[in-house]
């Protein structure tokens, strides 16, 4: 019969469960870097403590420091020593407010035993993705399975390429839930991948075509200035979007302002499962640091009004040639928008495809160039101007815009040139 492992993980299904924190040695130095996946076991002055960053219901078997080491109670570092004495490392720690007896786990045994064609899908991290350290291990891994052939005499591991990943053998599994130990979750990793041949072939041919554009558009940001690999900007699901997938990126410019993109508008429809730039666009708004602020972004107006003008991008297909094309003026909710642009109507005015000096008007990707329509914020004397003039006074309106230097650049607060 061929043997059994899982991945073991904390059960998250309790609203009413602690949450522990990062672990602390005697002089309150974390000591995450230091042990994590560390052979040699450590020697540390006195225990280590263990915050609860969230008072709640103790558990026998719980995650700190971000999940990486487990946190377990006396029975349950028993028996893993006992079934695993070559596998853990055991540290005595305190758990504040708690006069039980705790042990931090360190797993630092390794094994190269990912089944790559049996799991639902994996990602390697590629030297594109700015992590050269990482390059050849697995970025994600879904639905994974593994090679008990490969196992060995391991019993509580952790495999090779994916460490935030521990897994046990079964008779591990069967005596930690004989303890009745609370906080253990377990999902099998052996034995029939959990799709079809067919399911996974979708799936590769999905990746075929998803990978390529993200790459492309990353070297044509970093051609604008500096790429924040760190900034936090939404990200989604839509299903409106062609690849499904709702991105954003963020650029710090050599002239000290800071550039949003949109990230998806440009990957093929994954509904057809062939090579296309989607609506062949992206949509990018240039403003000051100051009006796009790093630790809320979700909340800037600039965002927002990003978020909006793609809303009707995606929407409407006469909104996305015509911006492909030449000049549009567009309107948009003023809610939550600075009060300087909101019109008396309760809108704001936007020009799409104003034509900039320091922006490319297109960029290459494996699949085919793709525009980049500038969007800038319109004031609403400007917006009024338009309205009134049409493309005449469309095409004025950027030839001035032009002569200030700052033609594609949004503020909220500028003077009209009109």
């Amino acid at each position: 019969m061929a043997r059994r492992y899982f991945e073991l993980t904390e059960d998250m299904t309790s609203p009413e469960r602690w949450v522990l924190g990062d672990t602390l040695d005697a002089q309150g130095m974390e000591v995450g870097e230091r042990l994590y996946l560390n052979e040699t076991p450590i020697r540390f002055d006195g225990r280590l403590r263990v915050p609860i960053l969230h008072p709640g219901s103790p558990l026998d078997f719980s995650l700190s420091d971000g999940g990486d080491f487990p946190v377990v109670t006396e029975t349950v570092a028993s028996t893993l020593t006992e079934l695993a004495p070559s596998d853990v490392q055991l540290y005595p720690a305190e758990v504040d407010s708690r006069s039980a007896p705790y042990f931090l786990v360190n797993v630092a045994r390794l094994v190269k035993c990912i089944d790559d064609a049996a799991c639902t899908e994996v990602r390697y991290w590629k030297p594109e993705h700015g992590r050269p350290d990482k390059v050849g291990q697995y970025r994600a891994v879904y639905g994974m399975r593994i090679d008990p052939a490969k196992v060995g005499d391991a019993k509580v591991f952790r495999p090779w390429g994916y460490p935030g990943a521990l897994l046990v053998a079964e008779d591990v599994k069967e005596a930690l839930e004989r303890t009745g130990a609370s906080g253990l979750e377990f999902r099998e990793v052996t034995g029939p991948s959990p799709i079809s041949e067919e399911e996974r072939a979708y799936k590769r041919k999905c990746r075929e075509l998803l990978e390529p554009p993200p790459a492309a558009r990353r070297a044509a940001w970093k051609s604008l200035g500096a790429l924040d690999e760190l900034a936090v900007a939404p990200r989604a699901i839509c299903y409106e979007w062609p690849g499904h997938r709702q991105n954003w990126g963020l650029i710090h410019r050599a002239e000290g302002r800071t550039l949003l993109v949109s990230e998806g508008l440009s990957d093929p429809f994954i509904s057809k499962l062939e090579p296309s730039v989607g609506f062949g666009m992206e949509l990018a708004l240039e403003t000051e640091p100051t009006e796009l602020p790093l630790d809320a972004i979700e909340q800037s107006w600039p965002y927002i009004l990003l978020e909006r003008v793609s809303k009707e991008v995606v929407a409407h297909e006469h909104v996305r040639e015509r911006a492909k094309a030449g000049l549009l003026a567009l309107e948009v909710a003023g809610t939550d928008m600075p009060a300087s642009l909101v019109s008396s109507g309760g809108r704001v005015g936007v020009l799409l495809g104003q034509e900039s000096r320091s922006l490319p008007r297109l960029f290459p990707t494996p699949f085919g160039d793709v525009r980049l329509v500038t969007v800038k914020a319109l004031l609403p004397a400007e917006l009024e101007y338009v309205s009134k003039q049409g493309a005449e006074g469309l095409d004025e309106l950027a030839r001035r815009f032009a002569r200030t230097g700052e033609e594609h650049v949004s503020r909220a607060r500028r003077r009209v040139v009109v």
